[in-house]
């Protein structure tokens, strides 16, 4: 566990918020996708997991990743 958070730390600032974005993007989608499964039809909840799973995780890397960008660009502009 060690080592992952180490890796995590070593990523660039971008990167980092990419990660985290596609984490939780993709932990509520995927939530989201179980929901909606198993209320539309129980036997196929599980592809509504990765249904809507998957796209939250790109739409939350994308969005962690412009986030990651400004921040980064805020942080170099008040320290150059």
């Amino acid at each position: 566990m060690e080592f992952l958070g180490r890796l995590y730390s070593d990523l660039p600032q971008p990167a980092r918020f990419l990660v985290f974005g596609a984490l939780v993007g993709g932990a509520i989608g995927g939530i989201t996708g179980l929901v909606v499964g198993l209320y539309a039809y129980p036997p196929t909840a599980w592809f509504a997991v990765f249904e809507i799973g998957i796209p939250g995780a790109l739409a939350g890397a994308v969005l962690g990743t412009i986030a990651g960008s400004i921040a980064r660009l805020i942080d170099t502009v008040k320290h150059p």
